[in-house]
C-alpha cells in the first residue's frame, strides 16, 4: 500500500458514520463506451478539415509572405493585423488605409469568414453574454463573456465538442467533432472585443468595471485543451504578442484548464510561458475519479497532482484546482480531508482550490451541494491551510454549462 492510497484509507470514515454515496452516471443519454466497457476517450479528433487559412493562425512574418504571394506590398499584412488585432474588424468597409482596388480580395484571402452567430443570450444584469457559434463545417462552439470589478473575463473553446467522455458534461456526453483551428480560437477573442467595443457588455463603467476589452482569458470551455495542443499553442502565441503580431495580452492573464493529460501538463510547464494552469480534479480518490472523470483511467489521481506540483515548480506560478461540488457524490469532508492531505503532502503556497457549486438540476443526480456541506467542505480546506475560493458561477438562467447551448440548438 503506498502512502496516498494508505492516506485515503485514513481519510475515510466508517459507512454509517457518513452521508450517502451517490454514484456517477450520464443521464439523457448512453455514455459511449470502449470494447472492454470503459468510457470511451477520444484523443484524435474524427473530423481532420480545419476552416481556411487565417491570418491569426501565421506569424506577421508568414503573413507578409502570404500578402506577397498575393501580389501585394508586404507592409499590407501590417495593416490587415492592426485593423484585426486592435480595431477588432473584418470588414473590408472599414479599411480605408487599403486601396479600394483589390481590397476586397485581400481582405477575403487574409481574413476568411470563422465565426458565424446563432444565438447571443444575456443575464447577470447585462453583464454576462453566452455566445454560440456556427463553423465553416456546421459544428457548434460556445464562449462566454463575463464582465467583473476590474476585468473582463472571456471563456473560450479550444474544441467542437469533448473526447474526455466526463459524465456530468455536456459537452462530454457530445463526443468530439474535431479541433479549432488557432485562429477559431483566437477569433472568439476578437469577436468578444467587438461586442464590448459595440457596447454590448452594458456599456462602460465609472466604478471599477471599465475594462474596454477582454483582460482575461480562461480555456475552460467546450473541449480538453490539452488535447489540441499544437493549435491552443499557437492561438496563445497570438494573444500574447504584441500588436500587430497579436492581442498583446499577458500570459499571467490566461488560464489553461486540463482533466489531467499528463504528458502534456509537463509539456506546457516547458513552454517558458507564464500561464495559470487549472486541474479540473473534482475527486480526490481514484475509486471515484474513474468514473467521474474518465481519464483517470491513464494517469491517476496522484499522477496528475505531480504534474501540477511540477507545472509550479517550473513556472512559479500558483496552480488552481477546481471541484464542481456535487450533492452526495464527491462532497463528503472525508474527501476533504483527503484533498487538503494530498495537497499539502506536496508541499505549501503552490496550489489554490476552486471548489465549484454545480448549476443545480432538479431531480438530477448532478445537483449543487447543500450550502451546509459545501461550506464544511471548504471550512476543511481552509482548517488545513489550503487557500480556497467558492467560484462565483455565472449564466445559470441561460443554460452556463458549456456544451448546454450547443445541444439545445444541434
Amino acid at each position: 500500500m503506498t502512502e496516498h492510497t494508505a492516506a485515503a484509507h485514513r481519510a475515510r470514515p466508517d459507512a454509517a458514520a457518513e452521508h450517502v454515496q451517490v454514484r456517477p452516471a450520464a443521464e439523457g443519454g448512453k455514455q459511449a463506451t470502449d470494447a472492454s466497457g470503459r468510457p470511451l476517450l477520444q484523443f484524435a479528433s474524427p473530423r481532420r478539415s480545419q476552416p481556411e487559412t487565417h491570418l491569426a493562425d501565421l506569424t506577421l512574418e508568414e503573413r507578409k509572405a502570404r500578402v506577397v504571394e498575393l501580389g501585394q506590398p508586404a507592409f499590407r499584412a501590417v495593416q490587415l493585423s492592426n485593423h484585426y488585432f486592435e480595431r477588432f474588424t473584418a470588414d473590408p468597409a472599414e479599411m480605408t488605409d487599403l486601396p479600394a482596388s483589390g481590397r476586397n480580395a485581400l481582405v477575403e484571402a487574409m481574413l476568411p469568414p470563422l465565426l458565424t452567430e446563432v444565438r447571443r443570450l444575456r443575464t447577470d444584469a447585462g453583464e454576462t453574454i453566452k455566445f454560440l457559434w456556427r463553423l465553416f463545417d456546421g459544428a457548434l462552439v460556445e464562449s462566454v463573456l463575463m464582465r467583473y470589478p476590474g476585468r473582463v473575463t472571456l471563456c473560450v473553446s479550444s474544441q467542437a465538442g469533448c473526447g474526455m467522455n466526463c459524465p456530468f458534461c455536456a459537452t462530454g456526453q457530445a463526443g468530439l467533432t474535431r479541433n479549432l483551428s488557432a485562429a477559431e480560437i483566437v477569433d472568439q477573442v476578437i469577436a468578444a472585443n467587438r461586442a464590448i467595443a459595440q457596447g454590448e457588455l452594458g456599456g462602460l463603467r465609472q466604478s471599477g468595471h471599465n475594462a474596454p476589452k477582454v483582460t482575461n482569458i480562461v480555456f475552460m470551455g467546450m473541449g480538453e485543451p490539452l488535447a489540441n495542443y499544437k493549435r491552443l499553442i499557437t492561438a496563445i502565441r497570438r494573444i500574447t504578442a504584441p500588436a500587430p503580431e497579436g492581442l498583446g495580452l499577458s500570459a499571467r492573464h490566461l488560464t489553461v484548464s486540463s482533466v489531467g493529460l499528463v504528458p502534456a501538463i509537463r509539456r506546457l510547464a516547458d513552454e517558458g510561458m507564464p500561464l495559470t494552469f487549472a486541474l479540473s480534479l473534482h475527486a480526490p480518490d481514484d475509486e471515484l475519479r474513474d468514473e467521474l472523470v474518465p481519464i483517470n483511467d491513464r494517469w491517476k489521481v496522484d499522477e496528475a497532482l505531480d504534474s501540477a506540483r511540477e507545472y509550479f515548480e517550473k513556472t512559479g506560478r500558483r496552480v488552481s484546482i477546481e471541484y464542481a461540488l456535487i450533492k452526495d457524490m464527491n462532497d463528503h469532508a472525508w474527501r476533504a480531508d483527503l484533498l487538503a492531505e494530498k495537497l499539502n503532502a506536496r508541499g505549501r503556497g503552490w496550489v489554490h482550490v476552486n471548489p465549484i457549486p454545480l448549476n443545480p438540476t432538479p431531480g438530477s443526480i448532478w445537483t449543487a451541494s447543500t450550502p451546509q456541506a459545501t461550506a464544511e467542505f471548504i471550512r476543511r480546506l481552509d482548517a488545513a491551510g489550503i487557500p480556497t475560493t467558492l467560484r462565483d458561477t455565472r449564466g445559470k438562467e441561460i443554460d452556463g454549462a458549456c456544451g448546454q447551448l450547443a445541444a439545445v440548438a444541434g
